[in-house]
This record gives C-alpha cells, sequence and structure tokens, in this order.
C-alpha cells in the first residue's frame, strides 16, 4: 500500500522546477503552487505580465493533489443558509459563480489541451437516512425555482440504477458535475503557466513579506529576495507563519482517502453503472467515485487529527469499514493507496478572495476548491488587472474570529467532530 496520492502518482512525471536563480523583479509574485497559484500564474501571464510561482514543496503537493478529484457544482452553504445571509439576488449570484467555476475549468482543458479525463459525470448526492431525502426533495424545488438549476430526484428504488448499494435511501442527481484526474489538471495547468511566460520556482518557500513605501512588495524566499509590483497569497490550508494574518482566519481539517486496487471495468461498473461522484448527506459523510483505471476512491473526515503516516492508517481503517459498510462486496478489496491531506475552512464556511493591505488572496474553499480554485485564480488576475468586479467573493469579508489567541491550531477539531458526529446519529 502506497501512503501517497493516488492522483501524483498516475499522473506525468513532474519536471524538476527547483534550484533556478530567481530574477530580481517581477510584475506579479504568486505565493502557493495549487490549483488557485497556477490559475493565477496563467491567467496573468496571458495578460502579459512578468509572473514568478514560488512553491515550498512541488506544484500540486498540497491539496491540490490530495483532493477526490471532483469538480462540482453547488454553494459551501445551503441555499437556504446563502439566502439568509446574503438575500435572494446575491444567493443567486453566488451561486451562478460556483456554477460558472466548472466550466472554467472545461474551458481550460479544452483550450489548453489537457488530457485529464475530464467529462461531465454528474453528482449524485445520497441521502443516508430517509428524512434527508425529504430535505433532498425540497431542495430540488427551491434549485429549480430560485437558482435556475435542474435536477432528479431519485427514489431508492430508483437508485438502484446508479449504485449497487442498500445503504441510501435516495438521491438528488446533479447532471452537470464533472469528474477529472486532478494530477494530470495540475501538471497541465503548470505546463500551461510556463507556455504563458509564468516562471515555476519550486521547492523555494516564501519566508516574509515587506510591503514598500512607494508601492509593490519584497518576496523573501528560501533562495533569496524578488521585488513584486503585485503579491498573490494562494496557500489556502497549507499557509504558514510567515502570512498569520490569513492562517488565524482558517481552519485547516484533515481529509483522508483510500483507492482500491483495480476492479477491473465491469466489477467497477457494476458498483456505480453510470460512473457518477457520490456524496453523502451526513455532516461527517464521505465523497465516492471510480478511477479512471477502475479502482473506487473512498474518501472523508475519518478523523479529527493533523494528517501523519500513524493517523493515516488509522483513518484508512475507518474509511475501509465504512466503505464495506456502503459496499459489502469489496470486502475482500486490496488497498493500493492511502493518504491524507488538509481542507482549508473559513470560519463562515464560504471561500473569501480580495485584498488587505495590498495583498491579494484567494483561500478557504471548504472542499469545493478544484474548481473554485481555479476560478478565483482568473477572478484574481483580473482584479490585479483594475478589475475588481470580477471577484464575485468581492463583499464577502472575512468574519471576525471567534476563538481568542487563535492562530491556526485548531486544537478543538476534535470537540467539533464529535458534535458533528453526535447530531448524524440524532437527525
Amino acid at each position: 500500500m502506497k501512503q501517497i496520492p493516488y492522483w501524483m502518482d498516475t499522473a506525468p512525471a513532474l519536471p524538476d522546477r527547483s534550484g533556478k536563480d530567481l530574477p530580481d523583479e517581477a510584475d506579479v509574485v504568486v505565493i502557493g503552487g495549487g490549483l488557485t497559484g497556477l490559475s493565477t500564474a496563467y491567467h496573468t501571464a496571458r495578460k502579459g505580465a512578468r509572473v514568478v510561482l514560488v512553491e515550498k514543496d512541488q506544484v500540486g503537493s498540497g491539496a491540490s493533489g490530495r483532493n477526490g478529484s471532483m469538480c462540482t457544482q453547488g454553494l459551501t452553504i445551503s441555499t437556504a443558509e446563502a439566502r439568509k445571509r446574503y438575500g435572494q439576488e446575491r444567493a443567486r449570484e453566488l451561486y451562478d459563480a460556483f456554477r460558472d467555476a466548472v466550466d472554467v475549468v472545461e474551458e481550460i482543458t479544452r483550450t489548453e489541451k489537457i488530457d485529464c479525463d475530464f467529462h461531465r459525470a454528474g453528482r449524485l448526492a445520497v441521502a443516508a437516512k430517509p428524512r434527508h431525502l425529504e430535505a433532498m426533495r425540497a431542495k430540488q424545488r427551491d434549485l429549480a425555482e430560485n437558482f435556475g438549476h435542474e435536477t432528479q430526484l431519485l427514489t431508492r428504488g430508483e437508485l438502484k440504477s446508479e449504485l449497487s448499494s442498500d445503504f441510501y435511501h435516495g438521491a438528488l442527481l446533479d447532471p452537470d458535475s464533472a469528474a477529472l484526474h486532478v494530477g494530470k489538471y495540475v501538471h497541465g495547468l503548470a505546463e500551461a503557466a510556463e507556455r504563458a511566460g509564468a516562471e515555476i520556482h519550486e521547492r523555494n518557500a516564501a519566508t516574509g513579506l515587506t510591503r514598500l513605501p512607494g508601492g509593490g512588495f519584497v518576496v523573501e524566499t528560501l533562495n533569496g529576495t524578488i521585488r513584486a509590483r503585485q503579491v498573490m497569497a494562494a496557500t489556502d490550508a497549507y499557509t504558514d507563519k510567515s502570512l498569520p494574518w490569513f492562517r488565524k482566519r482558517l481552519i485547516n481539517v484533515g481529509s483522508f482517502i483510500i483507492v482500491t486496487e483495480p476492479l477491473g471495468e465491469a466489477r467497477a461498473k457494476e458498483l456505480i453503472p453510470n460512473a457518477r461522484l457520490v456524496v453523502d448527506s451526513k455532516n461527517i459523510g464521505h465523497y465516492i467515485r471510480l478511477t479512471p483505471d477502475h479502482r473506487v476512491a473512498f474518501g472523508g473526515r475519518a478523523a479529527f487529527s493533523p494528517s501523519t503516516p500513524a493517523s493515516d492508517v488509522k483513518s484508512g481503517e475507518i474509511l475501509k469499514r465504512d466503505m464495506t459498510a456502503s459496499f459489502p462486496q469489496l470486502a475482500g478489496v486490496r488497498i493500493d493507496y492511502l493518504w491524507g491531506g488538509r481542507v482549508g475552512f473559513s470560519w463562515d464556511r464560504i471561500p473569501h478572495a480580495g485584498e488587505v493591505n495590498g495583498l491579494y488572496y484567494s483561500m478557504g474553499y471548504c472542499g469545493h476548491g478544484v474548481q473554485m480554485a481555479t476560478y478565483m485564480g482568473r477572478a484574481v488576475a483580473e482584479m490585479m488587472d483594475g478589475k475588481p468586479e470580477a471577484n464575485p467573493l468581492r463583499d464577502l469579508g472575512f468574519p471576525k474570529v471567534p476563538v481568542p489567541f487563535y492562530n491556526g491550531t485548531a486544537w478543538f477539531l476534535p470537540f467539533g467532530g464529535a458534535y458533528y458526529q453526535a447530531k448524524d446519529k440524532l437527525r
């Protein structure tokens, strides 16, 4: 069993982008080589700017290469909550942006000819309890009437044609959500950014940032300093102490995934005949999909502790147990991959992007990072080009941090996890 992300292990080998001389200056410096940073670098370089991206490890080594490889529609909060907070008109604008994000990923893969298995697989939100299906029925009406989004409600019997499991009580099918191979996508987007003229410097962490009186910044890195007219912080769940203002505004939650041995096409299709993306309705739920080579990827918030080799193994055992509860026919299947990572959550469970003290940022994707990181990278490129209206999150400032003296270490996660697990048992 490999304790590394399946998506990065089965993508083309990444070139070594380390050890290069850092230029003295650039128009834009991007800190972070995940999808947010790569998309920002790509779209900014296409505008003619001189762009330098610095990444402390390799591109895609953080959350961008460690996720469930799903490109799904829908907000990070319920439509009812969005309407309550922002009003119907603003909630619709946000919902449309989250839908448009999937289109942006598709557009880039087509324009740049990125072979990453992108296809509109559709997403099944499966009901873990009977009353969850009734809530989905109400959601279906709300989406159609107030957000212009048509979905299909499946009863427990109808779900049989989509999922070979007796564990769930029905589902809401969104036909337009997409699947992709995120490792290949990261690889292709990095190459596209370089073709556009961006420089990528790996294994060169940003260690400090100084704002200059006349405008611009000096960015300190492990391999020297660089002066930039504009800087973009694209670090999300992997934000370190060099950016303390952002660090304390994010809660980094562990997420863990197992991937089975290859099952063969026929057996895989018996499990999920139409290769849908599957997400269950619990607060502490699971996400499930088939890989392009006919494995099952099964993930979730299995443990409320940082990802380490030991905690990953423990989480893998929990995920294997839960997987076989949902699909008893997988009880004897070998697990080939197991890994963990961090997901960046904001305190109000909505992404945030904008400018603070001259520094641009986009963070807190709350599990919707594949599409929203790509979309927001494009939006930030427009913002830096003098078009603030391109930011769909422009008026959603970070909320006040509710925990005194919080510095980014989420010591309270086990208590929060226990609370939501109890809610799942009761509701």
